[in-house]
């Protein structure tokens, strides 16, 4: 069995030339012939060399690893009930899916409410976060759920304005908030503000809370597709120039004169910005909340990447002391605008392994009577099946999962159609289903009712997100009639079962050929 495919994939834009012969542990073609023109990963570094570092082309792609782990969410099956019933009367007129209740709610200070357990882990200044940021945000507040604004959003805004080295104005932070504050409804959802190492340098969180009325912020020490800072391609020369002064790490020197007479004659046609990796210290980090609820946070979250095992202790211990509002933990292989593509397939603890850690660590902190954080799992949620899996594998401490790829794909695809029907050049594919947005978007009808002459300045991007949160929403709340769960937090271990030894192993679910001996030999008797 073959875990990863090393030297060709479709996110660098490479290919074997024996595709149908390829060395399993090299990834190499099994005849490397000279003459070759080099369209595998090795052929094209030798002329495009750390471009290929990257998955491509930026800024209009998002990208997870093909990695294929030994254990993942599909090693487990869902268990159905026949009898009984949690968060409902037994009662068969009134136990019916419509009535399980997705609402949730996190954080001190009676809470952030969530009409549904979904939430889009942080987007932050890449290009195709930015074109969809309308989409996103728009959909996360129409859908009663939240999203973060993501690192360096500040940092890489041309129009921020700085005194003493602390930002005082950034408008493309302002239109983040705005796009998500406009369209909240009811006090549900939150937009959260995130923090690397830069943004707390440049004092971003501060800022958003005093001028912007920003009330949940995020502290970032990583994410599952890298485990070093944020990164994105820089294509003017300015800019870069700016970025280097504002502190930022940018490669090749945009100050040096050799490399800027080599970007003007085209030898290459992009700069990289990187950012700092992260030094967690507990006093450090207990300060640092500390200084952000004198600021006036009312609450205050981490995400932690897919770190080894003493980081992630860590963070389920700091989160505790500091008792924060949320806890997101993002496996091993996760999404990213732009990550190095070699990392995240070969790098960190992958979901099933990290979360069945994690709901370990906090059994402990649970057992001492410490504090216990709201967690949020991430890690290549998409649909129903595996978000009910995610709250079953660390229950009961899941409050719900986090993701980014998927609704962002929903959102893109939406504002695709937009333009399509703007420009009366819809595919056949989508024009079976007819012509204008009330046509193809199933829920338009919904949205229009509830918004009336407002529903036509939706972005069609946050219509789609829309769409496709009610259809997971849909599915997730039939698996949980089925398991006669009608409301998250009954969701529990038992819920689901083992299909593998490993997975057994790993997670401590039992195989389901072992499952109810005793309650069913008791039936039997």
């Amino acid at each position: 069995m073959t875990f990863t495919h090393l030297n060709a994939s479709a996110a660098t834009l490479t290919k074997n030339r024996t595709e149908d012969s390829v060395s399993p542990f090299s990834g190499m073609c099994a005849t490397c012939v000279d003459g070759c023109i080099g369209m595998c990963e090795i052929g094209k570094s030798a002329y495009r060399g750390a471009e290929m570092i990257y998955p491509q082309p930026f800024g209009i792609i998002t990208t997870a690893s093909q990695k294929d782990y030994p254990v993942d969410l599909s090693h487990f099956t869902i268990l159905g009930r026949a009898a009984g019933a949690w968060g409902i009367e037994e009662d068969s007129n009134r136990a019916l899916f419509p009535a399980v209740d997705l609402e949730t709610t996190i954080g001190a200070d009676n809470g952030i409410k969530y009409k549904l357990p979904f939430t889009v882990a942080a987007m932050g200044s890449t290009n195709v976060a930015k074109n969809n940021w309308p989409g996103l945000a728009v959909g996360a507040a129409i859908t009663g759920t939240g999203i973060a604004v993501g690192e360096n959003v500040v940092g890489m805004d041309m129009d921020s304005r700085f005194d003493n080295g602390k930002v005082i104005s950034s408008s493309d932070l302002e239109w983040r908030i705005q796009c998500f504050r406009e369209w909240q409804t009811d006090g549900y959802g939150e937009v959260f503000v995130q923090a690397n190492v830069e943004d707390t340098m440049l004092g971003v969180q501060e800022y958003a809370i005093k001028k912007l009325g920003v009330k949940a912020v995020e502290l970032k020490w990583g994410q599952g597709a890298k485990d070093i800072g944020g990164e994105v391609k820089i294509k003017d020369l300015a800019k870069a120039q700016e970025l280097h002064r504002r502190g930022y790490v940018v490669l090749p020197n945009p100050t040096n004169h050799v490399v800027i007479e080599a970007f003007k004659k085209g030898a290459f046609h992009e700069f990289e910005r990187h950012s700092r990796v992260g030094m967690v210290t507990k006093d450090g980090f207990l300060k640092r909340v500390e200084e952000l609820r004198k600021a006036g946070a009312r609450w205050i979250t981490l995400k932690t990447g897919a770190y080894r095992p003493v980081d992630l202790a860590r963070a389920v211990k700091f989160a505790s002391l500091a008792k924060l509002d949320l806890l997101t933990v993002d496996a091993a292989g996760g999404g990213t605008g732009m990550s190095p593509w070699r990392m995240m397939n070969e790098w960190g603890i992958p979901g099933i392994e990290l979360h069945s850690l994690l709901r370990q660590y906090l059994d402990e902190l649970k057992g001492r009577g410490e504090y216990v954080p709201p967690i949020a799992l991430a890690g290549g949620f998409t649909f129903e099946d595996q978000i009910f899996k995610g709250f079953a594998l660390c229950a009961p401490y899941v409050k719900m999962i986090a993701w980014a790829r998927s609704p962002l794909a929903a959102a893109m695809v939406a504002k695709t159609i937009g333009k399509a029907i703007e420009g009366q050049s819809l595919p056949i594919y989508i024009e079976r289903f007819g012509t204008t947005v009330d046509e193809i978007f199933v829920s338009s009808t919904e949205l229009r009712e509830k918004y009336g002459d407002r529903f036509n300045k939706l972005p069609t991007g946050a219509i789609g997100f829309y769409t496709y949160y009610q259809r997971v929403a849909q599915g997730l709340r039939q698996l949980m009639a089925g398991a006669r769960k009608f409301g998250c937090k009954y969701i529990d271990r038992s819920d689901i079962a083992s299909l593998t030894p490993e997975a057994t192993r790993i997670s401590g679910i039992p195989l389901v050929s072992d499952i109810d001996k005793e309650e069913a030999a008791a039936i039997l008797a």
